[in-house]
């Protein structure tokens, strides 16, 4: 009986080391592998920026291509760009311009405010404070602005970026770089077809309110809203919503709206 006891207790005891010497491997190259995930996630970011800009070129490294780019770190209540006081602050709170982590900061009570469902449109329940925009300079003056975008579609929230021309205006392209909508259908937002139906077309209407939107169908030849229209995703409806009301929201108010209002004010 003793002896059973004793064979039972060293099984456990076999087991227990066991699992802490794999836990220990396990945790150890998590850390020693971090540097290399956080690189790749930061690459994969400029790529998806580089993209949207219609600006990715396959066959150059990232790094060399996003030379060309310029963060900058926005103030969506103000719609100027952060003060050197603001970002020290952001640095020391794990926000650094270099890897500002606007999904992150979405979640921090101290930086971002929930927002009251009327208000909501892209419902994404919270806003941040901060945003970072990207600029793409030729010859000293601003040639493209990206813009970061998130908002609920049909099963997922679809984070991407809206890259606009030197006016603040016109939309040089479009991209999502996650997303869990249905494939063939609300996945289709990935379709390098449907996303170049929305270079060219205009953000305002004439009176000068957001009226860029994905139609029901197709958009209407010499209708007087075809240059904010962009025809809908056929059987996804829904998705086609979600992404009218994540622009509407990202380009409206309580977006970027104070900001590119002041870039225009300054002749971009």
């Amino acid at each position: 009986m003793s002896a059973n006891n004793d064979s039972i207790q060293k099984t456990i005891l076999v087991a227990v080391l066991l699992c802490l010497v794999c836990s220990i491997i396990v945790s150890g190259a998590a850390v020693s592998l971090k540097p290399m995930q956080v690189k790749n996630k930061l690459e994969d970011k400029r790529k998806n920026i580089l993209a949207a800009a219609g600006l990715l070129q396959e066959d150059k490294s990232i790094e060399e291509q996003f030379k060309q780019v310029t963060t900058r770190i926005v103030n969506l209540e103000t719609g100027a760009y952060a003060t050197s006081t603001e970002l020290a602050e952001l640095k020391a709170a794990g926000y650094p311009v270099e890897t500002f982590d606007q999904r992150r900061l979405s979640k921090d009570g101290n930086y971002s405010a929930s927002l009251p469902g009327n208000k909501d449109i892209a419902s994404i329940k919270r806003l941040e404070k901060y945003a970072a925009v990207f600029l793409v300079e030729k010859e000293g003056a601003v040639d493209r602005i990206i813009l970061p975008v998130h908002g609920y579609g049909l099963w997922s929230t679809l984070y991407g970026f809206v890259a606009l021309q030197s006016d603040a205006e016109t939309i040089a392209g479009l991209g999502f770089y996650a997303h869990g909508e249905t494939p063939g259908l609300g996945g289709e937002v990935d379709n390098p077809s449907w996303k170049a139906l929305w270079m060219g077309k205009k953000v305002h209407d004439a009176s000068g309110a957001v009226a860029i939107s994905v139609v029901k169908g197709k958009v209407v030849p010499g209708n007087d809203k075809e240059i904010n229209q962009v025809d809908g995703l056929s059987g996804a409806t829904l998705t086609s919503n979600g992404v009218s009301n994540l622009m509407r929201f990202w380009l409206g108010e309580q977006g970027f709206a104070g900001y590119l209002k002041t870039l225009k004010g300054q002749g971009v």
